[in-house]
């Protein structure tokens, strides 16, 4: 049989006196529903002791940071601008040179190729040679009339020199530029043609061991 339950049908003041009391005694519910502060000084204090102590002479993280902000934040230092050496003007120039006569039965004679020497002797010509601004008469000296020796080529010269030699021989500019310049080069092309034409004959003479006639 089921023991019935009182039906309390009007406020009891002590039965309500006991509950208060009930409820103040205990600290567990009081400190569950609201939780004490903890002063400032405490929580610094907690916080520093849980910290690693830094070692000695290192030094502070702060400053660290700022100075790797700063080297970000600078800009990078420009490049020194690159020199390039201007090398002189020039101007390029077709020449087209040939032996002289009198060269023609040494250079048939010679064993090698005429065209291939007087190529050689122009190589050689102009690798020492420069235009200079005074303007030369061509050689009245006969040239060789076999054309096919004749050495065609496109020579790069001093552009100040040859406007030079545009301003007092051909103000007008009508003439060709190698009537220009012939008369300084045509001689030393020569010279040189000669000059080879001598080392061939020593070389033959010296391969059948007997002495070149041209020295003696």
């Amino acid at each position: 049989m089921r023991k019935k339950i009182a039906t309390i049908t009007r406020p009891d003041p002590g039965y309500a006196s006991s509950l208060r009391s009930e409820r103040k005694e205990d600290p567990e519910r009081e400190g569950g529903a609201q939780a004490t502060a903890m002063p400032k000084s405490e929580r610094v204090g907690i916080a520093q002791a849980g910290r690693a102590p830094a070692p000695e002479g290192a030094a502070p993280s702060a400053p660290t940071l700022e100075l790797g902000r700063d080297l970000a934040a600078a800009p990078p230092s420009p490049a020194p601008p690159h020199r390039t050496r201007r090398s002189p003007a020039t101007r390029k120039i077709d020449i087209r040179v040939n032996a002289l006569e009198r060269q023609e039965e040494a250079l048939i004679n010679c064993g090698v190729d005429p065209a291939h020497v007087i190529r050689a002797a122009l190589r050689r010509a102009v690798k020492t040679w420069n235009l200079g601004p005074d303007f030369v008469d061509p050689s009245e000296e006969q040239r060789s009339r076999i054309t096919e020796w004749r050495a065609r080529t496109s020579l790069a010269v001093d552009a100040a020199a040859v406007g030079a030699l545009l301003r007092t021989h051909d103000p007008l500019d009508v003439l060709s530029k190698w009537t220009l310049i012939r008369g300084q080069l045509e001689p030393r092309v020569w010279a040189e043609i000669d000059a080879l034409l001598v080392e061939i004959a020593d070389r033959a003479a010296l391969q059948q061991g007997t002495p070149n006639e041209t020295e003696t």
